[in-house]
């Protein structure tokens, strides 16, 4: 019967003039034998959404040689999908990759599954100058060197016919890669001067259309305004979207799902349940199942009918084990004074009170309590249950607008004006009226609580190791999937790490929601036994800035 466990259960209330210059000796031909190619659909990490055909990863090309089908599709292998076995072919794509592509992720070389690779001469100049520096991008052109030399470097290659792009262990890389080793006959309108980077690589990617047509060519590039350029002169152009976990935002995994209104209806008999301490088990079966995933919340509200709030905690076969959470909106079971005020926060602390889970993601709005509800959760594990020593708190720090300079002081000084956030947290929950509950709350000062909260920039976390530690990772949808891994993998036995953000704030220039740290660590994790994610829908900070939130 759901009504026993019902005191336990949270209930919520242009004209062109074309202009030729002299005509140079022609590049040799690039081999465009077609070969069949890979299902368009194939992936070796099946996602979710749509993707791009420069998103092209880890495809196996069958042996060369092969004679196409003329009635499959000429598209390349798009990732992030699901795979199929029944495989497409057509032939293969010649991929121009512009410089910025090559330093924002050094491996794009081996991202396009049986397709080849063109790297112009330009783009080799432009490397070299991007090389100097402790930047991520001069680290990333560095990387991106290297591999050229591997490739380049191979016992009796002509570089005019290719070098395999297998060659380095990446075998799902099936195609080529070319170098600009002679002239090409370029010829771009007036208005684009010769002598820009840019222009000299749309030169390439025409002249290498015309030399090879009717073969596809294509630019990718990461550059929105050269992607606009080259389609004005009919070339093709994609973005390279193998950086995103997601292409749309709003397939972000949510965390929770609402059971359909007629789910007692179906399930009432095939429902097995059982007591075990103060929470009430429920066996579940039927289609709803295959769309569960362990931690994921469910909840059953209908009008007239005992309400269901649970979460996943077992999936086998077809079945699933449903277990009731503990009501943290009722002031008896307040975390350090602070109480639930919707059923997603009701979901958050659950998460964030429970032993087992190592690994939490809050997503969601402004004032939605992400900050508020991690700290108090952290503060009672800490001082009153002693399960972490201390809390550790670190940020990305971006900022809204102009940078004020550098600031004084050691590290936690200068870390001091990005933790408002905390400070604000923290004023509330010393304050009589607003918690202190227990006995380490009751007596417990400003002073003791920081005392027990290490402020600590994320430049320094390489190689470091946090044993029992409550750490919080404020901020993080400005962190780069590479950021986010750095920060998730100092965790040591005992630690526990929540991430929070709000997607629709992201103040980095070069991430997106679908690209984002925050979004890579949500999806990647989904499904865990030991992590949890939950995006937070309502806000609770006041009415003004739930309006602010929704009308600006």
């Amino acid at each position: 019967m759901v009504s026993t466990a019902a005191e336990e259960n949270f209930k919520p209330p242009m004209i062109q003039v074309e202009t030729k210059a002299p005509k140079l000796d022609t590049m040799p031909a690039i081999p465009a034998k077609p070969v069949r190619t890979q299902d368009s659909t194939k992936s070796s990490r099946p996602r979710k959404g749509p993707a791009d055909a420069t998103r092209a990863l880890d495809i196996t090309a069958p042996p060369t040689g092969a004679e196409p089908d003329k009635t499959a599709p000429k598209t390349a292998a798009l990732p992030g999908m699901a795979p199929r076995s029944k495989r497409k072919t057509g032939p293969r794509k010649l991929f121009v990759l512009d410089t910025n592509v090559l330093m924002h992720d050094p491996m794009s070389l081996f991202r396009f599954e049986e397709h080849d690779v063109f790297l112009p001469m330009i783009v080799l100049e432009e490397l070299d100058g991007h090389k100097k520096g402790m930047t991520e991008v001069a680290r990333n052109a560095r990387q991106a060197s290297r591999s050229l030399d591997v490739l380049a470097s191979g016992q009796g290659q002509d570089l005019s016919q290719g070098s395999p792009l297998n060659v380095t262990g990446h075998s799902d890389a099936t195609g080529q890669l070319f170098f600009q080793t002679q002239a090409l006959d370029l010829s771009l309108p007036l208005a684009l001067p010769q002598g820009k980077a840019d222009n000299q690589i749309l030169g390439v990617v025409k002249a290498l259309g015309q030399l090879h047509a009717p073969r596809d060519v294509v630019l990718v590039s990461k550059d929105i305004n050269m992607r606009v350029k080259a389609r004005a002169l009919g070339l093709q152009a994609e973005d390279y979207q193998n950086d995103k976990t997601l292409e749309d935002g709003d397939l972000l995994y949510p965390g929770s799902l609402a059971l359909p209104s007629d789910f007692w209806v179906k399930n009432g008999k095939t429902v097995e349940s059982w007591q075990q301490g103060t929470h009430t088990f429920y066996r579940i079966s039927g289609p709803i199942v295959p769309s569960l995933f362990i931690n994921q919340f469910v909840f059953f509200e209908a009008p007239g009918e005992p309400s269901l709030y649970a979460r996943v905690t077992e999936i086998r076969g077809k079945t699933a084990v449903l277990r009731t959470l503990k009501d943290f909106g009722h002031q008896k079971n307040a975390v350090w004074g602070v109480t639930a005020r919707n059923r997603e926060q009701n979901f958050a602390v659950n998460l964030l009170t429970d032993p087992d889970i190592d690994f939490v993601t809050l997503a969601g709005t402004a004032g939605t309590g992400k900050t508020l509800m991690a700290l108090a959760a952290g503060l009672t594990q800490v001082l009153d249950d002693r399960r972490y020593t201390e809390i550790i708190m670190t940020r990305a720090t971006v900022s809204v607008g102009e940078d004020i300079g550098f600031l004084p002081g050691t590290e936690e000084e200068k870390m001091g004006p990005w933790m408002g956030a905390l400070d604000d947290n923290l004023e509330f929950l010393a304050k009589g009226d607003g918690g202190n509950s227990g006995e380490w709350g009751r007596a417990a000062t400003n002073e003791l609580i920081k005392s027990r909260i290490k402020i600590k920039s994320m430049n320094f976390m390489r190689g470091r190791t946090f044993m029992n530690k409550y750490v919080i990772i404020d901020e993080a949808q400005n962190l780069t999937p590479k950021q986010m891994k750095t920060l998730i993998t100092r965790a040591g036995p005992g630690t526990k790490i929540i991430c929070m953000g709000n997607l629709a704030q992201i103040d980095t220039p070069y991430l997106t929601e679908g690209s984002s740290g925050l979004t890579y660590a949500v999806d990647r994790f989904k499904g865990w036994a030991h992590g949890g994610h939950i995006t937070l829908a309502r806000g609770e900070r006041s009415r003004l800035a739930d309006f602010a939130s929704d009308a600006l």
